[in-house]
């Protein structure tokens, strides 16, 4: 995946496939970004994940009707659960948290245990765990209810979809 900065820049040879999790809104930038794949007559593929929520996205982009209706059954294909959900914190280094800090508010009255919690990262601003899927509203509530470092934060789960 590239930025849309680095779409301008990169120059590599026999890139057989992009992957774009995410459309531009500039047309012309999107052009960029799929163009670093089937250069100087090499073959390639873009690919551009979209939701249903996206699908007029792919006009803007100049998508053609038949590219749309290419692949209806992939577009619509929904993927096995994860494990793990996301849980987003907004709060984070500027605020004091540590993953430690998350861990301890998880992990108190015996709510979660060490191996329902997975990777933790900590921003500026916000944080990110990552508890198993049988126990994340468990968890959300844990950590809304409470309260870290002395403060309550907001708490959500990250909508992938």
């Amino acid at each position: 995946m590239a930025t849309d900065v680095a779409a301008r820049g990169l120059d590599i040879e026999s890139l057989e496939l992009v992957i774009n999790y995410q459309l531009s809104r500039d047309p012309e930038v999107h052009v960029h970004r799929i163009g670093r794949t089937g250069r100087a007559g090499e073959s390639g593929h873009a690919v551009s994940l979209v939701s249903e929520r996206e699908d007029f996205k792919l006009t803007s982009v100049g998508a053609s009707a038949d590219a749309i209706e290419a692949l209806p059954q992939a577009r619509h294909q929904t993927l096995a659960d994860p494990d793990w959900v996301t849980l987003q914190l907004d709060g984070g280094k500027k605020q004091k948290l540590r993953p430690g800090d998350i861990v301890g508010a998880l992990t108190r009255n015996d709510c979660l245990v060490f191996e329902q919690i997975g990777k933790i990262a900590v921003a500026d601003n916000w944080a990110y765990v990552a508890v198993d899927r049988g126990v994340w509203k468990k968890a959300l509530q844990q950590l809304d209810k409470g309260k870290l470092k002395g403060r309550s934060f907001r708490v959500r789960r990250v909508n992938l979809g």
